[in-house]
């Protein structure tokens, strides 16, 4: 019985709130017509509409400047290009830096150098690639593997550089846990 009496009493407060907030509006309301009555506005008039001439484009034929693949140098060929077709080694997938020769074997008189690399040795011979810069061993000696490594420069041009990997007098230990 209570909740229905304050329930009709809700807003019947809510009008009576309100309706103090009316004088100011009226006021205000009041104030702009009577400031509002003299003003004339002040526009200028638009600028007539210029009709715009469609021209064809010319430069369809030529290079696009925006094009991706122009903004690259061009791959240029040459005689020491590395062999795309050829199948990568596993070796192939750490740099250079990260290999370590640590031992020289004689297999059937050929040289086979021992390299050790991500927690495991491998063994190679004169011809396998080593390291990302298509590096392909050209000698094995008891204190260095040499290669020939295929890198590229500014211009796109591939040219050949000779890089040796030093036996290290030390195996690498693994750290102990």
């Amino acid at each position: 019985m209570k909740s229905v009496r304050l329930t009709a009493l809700l807003p019947l407060a809510a009008v009576l709130l309100l309706s103090g907030c009316g004088d100011e509006q009226d006021d205000l309301r009041s104030w702009m017509e009577e400031n509002s009555k003299g003003l004339k506005p002040n526009l200028k008039p638009l600028p007539p509409i210029q009709q715009v001439v469609p021209v064809n484009y010319q430069g369809a034929s030529k290079v696009d400047p925006f094009r991706v693949a122009k903004l690259e140098p061009d791959k240029k060929g040459g005689q020491f290009a590395p062999d795309a077709n050829r199948r990568r080694e596993p070796l192939e997938a750490y740099p250079l830096e990260s290999l370590k020769m640590v031992g020289v074997l004689m297999k059937r008189g050929q040289s086979h150098a021992i390299i050790f690399a991500d927690k495991t040795l491998h063994q190679v011979k004169v011809g396998n690639y080593l390291g990302q810069n298509y590096g392909q061993i050209t000698a094995i000696t008891e204190t260095e593997v040499t290669l020939k490594e295929l890198v590229e420069d500014a211009s796109g041009e591939w040219t050949e550089r000779i890089s040796t990997l030093q036996l290290q007098e030390q195996a690498p230990q693994e750290s102990k846990k």
